[in-house]
Order: structure tokens, then sequence, then C-alpha cells
């Protein structure tokens, strides 16, 4: 049985289901949300592998236990982030009971997580674009493809593939400014 892509479905829609007790619907927030989660945990905490395990866990948890308390549907990855730096906070403390954590890597750490929202953000807004978009810009920018392995593969002429490219580019820009309106108001990506 074929589903939408969890990205395809608004997240209000995803938190209704879950709050209804769809188990789809929970799979497909964790399989939505875990990348980013674990990101976050990784990245912008750096624990090991062992901790991230824990928090990771700690993290869907909560949020299972949470999702009512939710306000507003449409929040949920910055919620989602929030629990996750919270549980990363708390198991840094606890594990360092005797060290003061510094303050020094907050602007770097921020800088991090800003990162991976971005990046959330456009892996989402790629998931909304025509499947011929998202192909190409997928080719070029993350399997570090040429023009001229593209033309290739997909039998066009390279003034093509990088006209294709551009037009994506600007679908993309518009998709991600259409959702995330501190990005707009900033001046896009």
């Amino acid at each position: 049985m074929d589903r939408p892509s969890p990205s395809a479905l608004a997240a209000g829609s995803l938190v209704e289901r879950c709050r209804h007790g769809d188990r789809e619907a929970w799979r497909d927030l964790v399989d939505e949300y875990s990348r980013y989660v674990y990101a976050i945990i990784m990245r912008g905490y750096r624990l090991s592998e062992s901790d991230a395990e824990d928090v990771f866990q700690d993290v869907f948890a909560r949020v299972f236990e949470r999702l009512e308390t939710l306000r507003d549907d449409d929040a949920l990855r910055g919620w989602i982030a929030q629990v996750t730096r919270n549980l990363c906070s708390d198991h840094l403390r606890r594990s360092h009971p005797t060290e003061e954590l510094s303050d020094d890597t907050v602007p770097e750490r921020d800088d991090r997580l800003a990162d991976l929202d971005l990046a959330l953000a456009v892996r989402q807004a790629l998931v909304r674009l025509p499947a011929g978009c998202a192909d190409i810009l997928d080719r070029f920018f993350c399997r570090d493809q040429s023009y001229r392995t593209i033309s290739a593969e997909l039998d066009l002429p390279a003034g093509t593939v990088a006209s294709r490219i551009s037009r994506c580019l600007d679908r993309l820009r518009k998709e991600i400014d259409g959702r995330d309106p501190a990005t707009a108001a900033s001046g896009g990506m």
C-alpha cells in the first residue's frame, strides 16, 4: 500500500493523526524527524554514540508522552528541536555534574543548529518539488554529478541541464520562502 511521504503531509495533519492513535502516523513522525534529532544530538551537542542513542530514545518517548501539550501543530519541528536540546543539556549536566558547562560554545552550537534547521527545511522542500526538479538538484548538489554526467544519464543537452538546475533552484527557494516566514523576511537562502 503506497502512502504519501511524511514530508508531503502537513505537520498539523501528522500531529492530528498521532493524537488519534494512528500508528502509521507515529512511524511517519519518527521517520521524518529522526535524522534531524540525531544530527542535533551528534553535531550540535557532540554526544558519544551510546549517549546519543539514549537521548534519541528519550526524545521520541517525550514527544510521544507530551504531544498533547503542543499548542501549534505547525510548530512541530521547532518543538521537537527544543525537546532535543533540553534533553541533551540535561544529559550533559547529569554526566558532568562537577563541570560548569561553558557558554563559549553556545554561539558555535547555535550556528550548527541553525544549519541543521536549514538542512531539514531544504530536505522537506525538495520532497514537495516535482520529481524532475528534486532529481536534478539531488544529482547536482548531493551526488556531485557534473552537467556532462547528468546530461548523459537523463539524455538531455548540457545547456538544458544548466537551465533546469537554475529553474529548479528558484522553485526550491520559493518553496522554502513560502513555508518559513523568517527565511522569507531575511531574503531567502
